[in-house]
């Protein structure tokens, strides 16, 4: 079974385009709207994001909204703690995907990372 873990040095989520979260809105609070629109560099990317190691710059005190926990998961998105895992891969599936690519480099460290075997037929 596949296990979601965060890969470092990915920062695929760190891509936060507003333009890519139409529905952003609908699961911040506005006060977190306004602290993530503030974060948006011009190029779309968190402005916390270091692009040089790949690493953020405000792990440690990074917002809510940057967080995979069970409890703000189910809090912000509705998703039990049983569902948390799955969504989460599926989530990092995505945004990788969108970012760099369904063959990049990143989401083949990411399906190594949890544990998804990919077998060529």
């Amino acid at each position: 079974m596949a296990t979601w873990q965060c890969v470092k040095q990915c920062g695929a989520c760190c891509n936060l385009d507003p333009s890519e979260r139409p529905d952003i809105a609908e699961y911040l609070t506005p006060k977190e709207l306004e602290l993530y629109l503030s974060m948006v560099g011009e190029d779309g990317w968190c402005i916390n994001f270091d692009h040089t190691t790949r690493e953020c710059r405000i792990y440690c005190d990074r917002p809510r909204f940057c967080r995979v926990e069970t409890n703000i998961f189910q809090d912000m998105y509705g998703i039990e703690p049983e569902e948390l895992n799955d969504f989460a891969i599926e989530c990092c599936h995505q945004q990788i995907e969108g970012v760099y690519g369904d063959r990049s480099l990143e989401m083949l460290r990411f399906d190594k990372a949890v544990g998804i075997v990919i077998r060529n037929s």
